[in-house]
Protein backbone atom coordinates (compact mmCIF):
# COMPACT_ATOMS: atom_id res chain seq x y z
CA UNK A 1 0.00 0.00 0.00
CA UNK A 2 1.00 3.63 -0.45
CA UNK A 3 0.71 4.94 3.14
CA UNK A 4 -1.31 7.86 1.78
CA UNK A 5 1.34 9.31 -0.54
CA UNK A 6 0.15 12.44 -2.34
CA UNK A 7 -0.02 11.96 -6.12
CA UNK A 8 -0.76 14.64 -8.73
CA UNK A 9 -2.11 13.29 -12.03
CA UNK A 10 -1.80 15.71 -14.93
CA UNK A 11 -3.87 14.44 -17.87
CA UNK A 12 -6.25 16.29 -20.20
CA UNK A 13 -8.16 13.18 -21.32
CA UNK A 14 -11.07 13.17 -18.89
CA UNK A 15 -11.83 9.44 -19.15
CA UNK A 16 -8.18 8.47 -18.66
CA UNK A 17 -7.68 10.89 -15.77
CA UNK A 18 -10.82 9.54 -14.05
CA UNK A 19 -9.54 5.99 -14.49
CA UNK A 20 -6.13 6.91 -13.07
CA UNK A 21 -7.71 8.75 -10.15
CA UNK A 22 -9.78 5.69 -9.25
CA UNK A 23 -6.81 3.37 -9.73
CA UNK A 24 -4.47 5.31 -7.43
CA UNK A 25 -7.19 6.01 -4.87
CA UNK A 26 -7.89 2.27 -4.62
CA UNK A 27 -4.19 1.79 -3.84
CA UNK A 28 -4.46 4.23 -0.93
CA UNK A 29 -2.96 7.34 -2.53
CA UNK A 30 -4.24 10.86 -1.99
CA UNK A 31 -4.98 11.93 -5.58
CA UNK A 32 -5.24 15.40 -7.09
CA UNK A 33 -6.10 15.99 -10.77
CA UNK A 34 -5.02 18.72 -13.16
CA UNK A 35 -6.27 18.89 -16.75
CA UNK A 36 -3.99 21.56 -18.21
CA UNK A 37 -0.39 22.68 -17.88
CA UNK A 38 -1.03 26.00 -16.16
CA UNK A 39 -3.06 24.35 -13.39
CA UNK A 40 -0.36 21.72 -12.91
CA UNK A 41 2.34 24.38 -12.73
CA UNK A 42 0.42 26.29 -10.05
CA UNK A 43 -0.42 23.21 -7.97
CA UNK A 44 3.14 21.97 -7.64
CA UNK A 45 4.47 25.45 -6.84
CA UNK A 46 1.91 25.97 -4.07
CA UNK A 47 1.22 22.50 -2.63
CA UNK A 48 3.22 19.47 -1.53
CA UNK A 49 3.15 16.22 -3.55
CA UNK A 50 5.14 13.02 -3.22
CA UNK A 51 5.05 12.21 -6.95
CA UNK A 52 3.56 13.45 -10.23
CA UNK A 53 2.26 11.48 -13.20
CA UNK A 54 2.53 13.93 -16.10
CA UNK A 55 1.16 13.80 -19.65
CA UNK A 56 3.13 15.63 -22.35
CA UNK A 57 0.33 16.80 -24.63
CA UNK A 58 -1.47 19.28 -22.40
CA UNK A 59 -3.51 22.38 -23.25
CA UNK A 60 -2.29 25.88 -22.31
CA UNK A 61 1.24 24.71 -21.43
CA UNK A 62 2.97 21.53 -22.60
CA UNK A 63 3.97 18.88 -20.10
CA UNK A 64 7.71 19.18 -20.62
CA UNK A 65 7.49 22.98 -20.40
CA UNK A 66 5.75 22.57 -17.06
CA UNK A 67 8.40 20.12 -15.89
CA UNK A 68 11.23 22.44 -16.94
CA UNK A 69 9.67 25.33 -15.00
CA UNK A 70 9.28 23.19 -11.89
CA UNK A 71 12.95 22.22 -12.00
CA UNK A 72 14.07 25.81 -12.61
CA UNK A 73 12.05 26.81 -9.54
CA UNK A 74 13.88 24.24 -7.43
CA UNK A 75 10.98 21.79 -7.11
CA UNK A 76 12.35 18.27 -6.63
CA UNK A 77 9.12 16.25 -6.61
CA UNK A 78 9.70 13.02 -8.61
CA UNK A 79 7.92 12.94 -11.97
CA UNK A 80 6.87 10.07 -14.21
CA UNK A 81 6.01 11.20 -17.73
CA UNK A 82 3.12 9.23 -19.24
CA UNK A 83 2.88 9.92 -22.96
CA UNK A 84 1.80 8.58 -26.35
CA UNK A 85 5.18 9.81 -27.61
CA UNK A 86 7.29 6.78 -26.91
CA UNK A 87 10.24 6.52 -29.27
CA UNK A 88 13.79 6.69 -27.82
CA UNK A 89 14.25 10.36 -28.73
CA UNK A 90 11.01 11.27 -26.94
CA UNK A 91 12.07 9.38 -23.82
CA UNK A 92 15.48 11.03 -23.83
CA UNK A 93 13.85 14.45 -24.16
CA UNK A 94 11.55 13.76 -21.23
CA UNK A 95 14.35 12.51 -18.98
CA UNK A 96 16.61 15.40 -19.95
CA UNK A 97 13.81 17.82 -19.04
CA UNK A 98 13.93 16.55 -15.45
CA UNK A 99 11.69 13.47 -15.31
CA UNK A 100 12.79 10.53 -13.20
CA UNK A 101 10.88 7.98 -15.32
CA UNK A 102 9.04 7.77 -18.63
CA UNK A 103 6.26 5.35 -19.62
CA UNK A 104 4.62 5.18 -23.04
CA UNK A 105 0.91 4.89 -23.76
CA UNK A 106 -0.77 2.43 -24.02
CA UNK A 107 0.59 1.15 -20.72
CA UNK A 108 0.14 -1.81 -18.41
CA UNK A 109 -1.60 -0.79 -15.16
CA UNK A 110 0.52 -3.05 -12.96
CA UNK A 111 3.69 -1.64 -14.52
CA UNK A 112 2.52 1.94 -13.93
CA UNK A 113 1.78 1.22 -10.27
CA UNK A 114 5.13 -0.54 -9.83
CA UNK A 115 7.01 2.36 -11.41
CA UNK A 116 5.30 4.87 -9.12
CA UNK A 117 6.11 2.74 -6.08
CA UNK A 118 9.76 2.56 -7.19
CA UNK A 119 9.78 6.32 -7.75
CA UNK A 120 8.55 6.94 -4.21
CA UNK A 121 11.08 4.51 -2.72
CA UNK A 122 14.00 6.13 -4.55
CA UNK A 123 12.88 9.60 -3.50
CA UNK A 124 12.59 8.58 0.15
CA UNK A 125 16.06 7.02 0.06
CA UNK A 126 17.80 10.02 -1.48
CA UNK A 127 15.99 12.62 0.62
CA UNK A 128 16.94 11.45 4.10
CA UNK A 129 19.28 14.44 4.54
CA UNK A 130 18.03 17.78 3.30
CA UNK A 131 20.02 20.86 2.34
CA UNK A 132 18.83 24.28 3.47
CA UNK A 133 19.34 27.50 1.51
CA UNK A 134 22.30 28.63 3.67
CA UNK A 135 24.21 25.39 3.08
CA UNK A 136 23.24 23.79 6.38
CA UNK A 137 22.17 20.15 6.31
CA UNK A 138 19.11 18.83 8.10
CA UNK A 139 18.61 15.25 9.24
CA UNK A 140 14.89 14.84 10.05
CA UNK A 141 15.35 11.41 11.64
CA UNK A 142 17.86 12.85 14.14
CA UNK A 143 16.03 16.22 14.34
CA UNK A 144 19.41 17.90 13.86
CA UNK A 145 20.66 20.78 11.72
CA UNK A 146 24.39 20.96 10.98
CA UNK A 147 25.61 24.39 9.92
CA UNK A 148 28.44 24.89 7.43
CA UNK A 149 30.65 25.86 10.41
CA UNK A 150 30.06 22.45 11.98
CA UNK A 151 27.79 23.79 14.72
CA UNK A 152 24.74 21.62 15.38
CA UNK A 153 21.24 22.72 16.34
CA UNK A 154 18.84 20.22 17.91
CA UNK A 155 15.13 20.63 17.17
CA UNK A 156 12.03 19.48 18.98
CA UNK A 157 9.75 16.96 17.29
CA UNK A 158 7.33 19.65 16.13
CA UNK A 159 10.06 22.06 15.04
CA UNK A 160 11.61 19.26 13.00
CA UNK A 161 8.28 18.29 11.43
CA UNK A 162 7.69 21.87 10.28
CA UNK A 163 11.20 22.34 8.92
CA UNK A 164 11.01 19.02 7.06
CA UNK A 165 7.85 20.03 5.21
CA UNK A 166 9.41 23.35 4.20
CA UNK A 167 12.79 21.86 3.25
CA UNK A 168 11.46 19.02 1.08
CA UNK A 169 9.98 21.62 -1.30
CA UNK A 170 12.43 24.45 -0.82
CA UNK A 171 10.86 27.08 -3.08
CA UNK A 172 7.24 26.20 -2.50
CA UNK A 173 4.99 28.64 -0.63
CA UNK A 174 2.75 26.83 1.85
CA UNK A 175 -0.52 28.17 3.18
CA UNK A 176 -0.77 27.98 6.95
CA UNK A 177 -3.63 25.49 6.70
CA UNK A 178 -1.48 23.23 4.51
CA UNK A 179 1.39 23.37 6.99
CA UNK A 180 -0.99 22.57 9.82
CA UNK A 181 -2.24 19.49 7.95
CA UNK A 182 1.22 18.25 6.89
CA UNK A 183 3.33 19.05 9.95
CA UNK A 184 0.82 18.95 12.80
CA UNK A 185 -1.97 16.55 11.78
CA UNK A 186 -3.39 16.27 15.30
CA UNK A 187 -3.44 20.03 15.94
CA UNK A 188 -6.53 22.13 15.31
CA UNK A 189 -5.48 25.77 15.59
CA UNK A 190 -3.67 27.64 12.80
CA UNK A 191 -1.76 29.50 15.50
CA UNK A 192 0.29 26.35 16.10
CA UNK A 193 2.03 27.00 12.77
CA UNK A 194 2.96 30.57 13.73
CA UNK A 195 4.20 29.41 17.13
CA UNK A 196 6.61 26.88 15.67
CA UNK A 197 7.79 29.26 12.97
CA UNK A 198 8.72 31.56 15.86
CA UNK A 199 10.55 28.74 17.65
CA UNK A 200 12.53 27.82 14.51
CA UNK A 201 13.54 31.44 13.97
CA UNK A 202 14.61 31.74 17.60
CA UNK A 203 16.91 28.72 17.29
CA UNK A 204 18.23 29.22 13.75
CA UNK A 205 17.80 32.88 12.90
CA UNK A 206 14.89 34.82 11.50
CA UNK A 207 15.82 34.04 7.89
CA UNK A 208 15.23 30.28 8.22
CA UNK A 209 11.52 30.75 7.41
CA UNK A 210 10.28 33.46 5.05
CA UNK A 211 6.84 35.00 5.44
CA UNK A 212 5.03 35.43 2.11
CA UNK A 213 2.48 38.12 2.82
CA UNK A 214 -1.10 37.09 2.21
CA UNK A 215 -0.20 33.45 1.53
CA UNK A 216 1.91 31.76 4.21
CA UNK A 217 5.47 30.56 4.63
CA UNK A 218 8.36 29.00 2.74
CA UNK A 219 11.93 28.02 3.49
CA UNK A 220 13.99 31.16 3.89
CA UNK A 221 16.52 32.34 1.33
CA UNK A 222 20.17 32.60 2.38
Amino acid sequence: MSDGARILIVEDDSSLSAMLQELFAEEGYQVTLAHDGQRALHLVLTRAFDAVVLDRGLPLLGGLDVLTRWRRSGVSVPVLVLSALGNPADRVEGLDSGAEDYLSKPFDIDELLARVRALLRRHETTATTLTLHDGSTFDPSARQVTRASGETVMLSERESALLEVLARDRNQVFERATLLRLAFPVAEELGVVDTYVHYLRRKMGRGVVETVRGIGYRLGAP
